[in-house]
């Protein structure tokens, strides 16, 4: 038997020498170009008018994204992101907010918006930037519950104004009582999305903190349901602890005082719930975090993640615990994502977020609505896409609310009023899909529901994802979806409960009323066959009477009482519906 040499340099291949990071980064950024003999191509001469679009120039040529599509929406748009910014203000200073909102019209379908608050102020540094520089701000990152979210808002309004009018925006703000406020007037550089200074001083100011601006628009003023005045009565309804000064451009003067001096309890920052995280943004955080360990990074980059669910995940997985995040492949992700539905967490916490709750919710459709019913419903917290919130739900019936036409929807998000959209919001959806006919009202099919009633829908979140930028409806999430129309269902139910309560005494008292109808008959009767006196007459019928009551039991008041509810105001209901009641409020369709 021969001799065989294995020769192992055939099998031996030379390692290839890994590339740099950096090298990998910049040849994906900054690709070689391809050598070509022609450079009077078709292709270099689009490259040629190829450059970066700035955040402010977008919205500048697409400013209906912002809700600036039309003059009567950019004045309510513009009071709306002044108000939310001066309440999360205040709120997170731990001050109870005093709003002054006064819109003077200067002519030519001009007007000017001044929005003052006590709110605890601005460094001057940072003025620039919050007001003239959109995509900055404070909220973008943190996971509670705040009104302001992208950092567009106040900065969008003093682009449409500059835009409208030319006009800078001008703001006043302090921050201590010995020292002076500082004063600028500011616009945008769309083309750097920066702000340039115009003109900045400090001056005297009669408040001790605070911040007010003032902002030349063009606009136009109408009352109605999608009207400034409408926004700040629905607003003055969910936040009781505000007061608003308000003086229309008619120089009539609005005070809504307000109802609690409780201040709403502080949300807490919290980090995502695992739930309804998605995989893309999963595997993001694994090459961001840094946690050394796997079990380290579940606990430490997510709520209700403890050490043992963390393990249980892993083990659900097939990964080990002690994996490093920057090792976990796609693959691995994928299965830690199936890990975690087959783990049960705990619900994720509710200090991030802020309901209104059910008694401020009745007490808040009792100041608008005479009615017969209500009820509210706020439900337990959930989460869609890692982000935790609750719906609360609240109801009135019948009383002095009309009983033909559709009912009236009142949508809320953190405590806002949301007034533009309601066609194409998940509130409205979810409302159309639930079936009211059981509940005592009449519905076609999946339409808004007919009869005397109001429905409120609020949903508080550490992130509320609107439809658009801005900001008039929810997104149609299944999970949100899901939660409003079990609260609606909830609701529904109690309100059936009470509609055939009230059939019931109807039928009952029409039947007593017969019963009783012959009652004095039947005495008088016996009278004759007994041969009684007439006082005897009048016992037999009281006698009758009361057996008629214990063996059909007391009959229970439901009639509507509109002195009963001392909680209405009949002069803050006719807020903002002046023109409406007259036929002259313009829809939303209309616009």
């Amino acid at each position: 038997m021969g001799e065989y040499t294995l020769d192992l340099t055939k099998f031996s291949e030379k390692k290839e020498e890994q590339p740099r990071k950096e090298e990998v980064e910049d040849s994906i950024s900054t690709p070689k170009p391809i050598s070509t003999k022609n450079n009077n191509t078709k292709a270099h001469e689009l490259a040629k008018g190829h450059r970066e679009i700035s955040i402010a120039e977008f919205f500048e040529k697409n400013r209906h994204l912002l809700g600036f599509d039309n003059k009567r929406k950019a004045l309510l748009t513009t009071i709306k992101e002044a108000v939310d910014n001066a309440l999360d203000a205040c709120e997170e200073a731990d001050i109870l907010p005093e709003l002054n909102i006064e819109i003077v019209e200067m002519g030519d379908e001009r007007f000017r918006v001044i929005v003052e608050d006590n709110g605890p102020g601005i460094l001057s540094g940072q003025v620039p930037k919050i007001f003239a520089k959109l995509l900055y701000g404070s909220k973008f990152h943190s996971l509670k519950q705040s009104r302001g979210q992208q950092g567009i808002g106040i900065s969008a309004a003093a682009l449409y104004g500059q835009l409208t009018t030319g006009k800078p925006i001008r703001i006043t703000t302090k921050i201590h009582p010995d020292e002076p406020a500082y004063y600028c007037e500011l616009h945008i550089d769309t083309a750097k999305n920066k702000p340039t200074v115009l003109n900045k001083a400090q001056k005297e100011w009669y408040k001790d903190h605070g911040t007010r601006i003032e902002l030349d628009l063009e606009a136009l003023y109408q009352k109605g349901n999608q009207s400034v005045d409408e926004y700040l009565k629905e607003t003055a309804i969910t936040n009781p602890h505000v007061t608003i000064i308000y003086t229309n451009p008619k120089a009539e003067q609005i005070i809504f005082p307000r109802a609690t001096d409780k201040k709403p309890r502080q949300p807490k920052e919290i980090k995502p719930h695992p739930y309804g995280i998605e995989l893309g943004i999963f595997i993001k955080m694994l090459q961001y975090t840094s946690a050394s360990t796997l079990q380290q990074f579940l606990t430490k980059e997510f709520s209700r993640v403890s050490p043992n669910n963390a393990r249980q995940i892993c083990q659900e997985a097939a990964v080990l615990p002690t994996t490093k995040p920057s090792k976990v492949s796609r693959e691995m992700a994928e299965n830690l994502m199936k890990g975690i539905k087959k783990t049960k967490l705990i619900a994720p916490p509710t200090d991030c977020i802020i309901p209104i709750g059910e008694e401020l919710v009745i007490r808040g459709l009792k100041k608008e609505i005479n009615a017969e019913f209500y009820d509210a419903v706020t439900r337990p917290p959930n989460v869609y896409r890692g982000n935790p919130f609750a719906i609360e739900a609240g109801i009135a019936y019948g009383g002095e609310l009309k009983a033909d036409g559709q009912i009236k929807i009142m949508r809320f998000a953190n405590r806002v009023p949301l007034l533009y959209q309601q066609g194409g919001c998940a509130i409205t959806d979810s409302i159309q899909k639930t079936s009211w006919r059981s509940y005592g009202l009449s519905q076609s099919q999946n339409n808004i529901p007919q009869g005397p009633a109001v429905v409120l829908v609020h949903m508080a979140s550490v992130w509320v994802p609107f439809t658009s930028e801005a900001k008039e409806a929810l997104a149609h999430y299944p999970e949100i979806i899901k939660e409003i129309k079990l609260a609606i269902q909830e609701l529904g139910r109690k309100l059936a409960s009470y509609v055939n309560k009230k059939k019931r005494v109807k039928d009952e008292f029409k039947k007593r009323s017969f019963i009783e109808k012959y009652i004095p008959h039947v005495a008088l009767a016996l009278q004759d066959l007994l041969e009684l006196s007439k006082l005897e007459e009048q016992d037999i019928e009281n006698n009758l009477k009361e057996l008629l009551e214990e063996s059909r039991g007391k009959l229970e008041e439901v009639e509507f009482d509109a002195t009963k509810n001392e909680e209405y105001d009949e002069d803050f209901a006719k807020i903002g519906r002046e023109e409406e009641e007259n036929g002259n409020d313009v829809g939303e369709d209309d616009l």
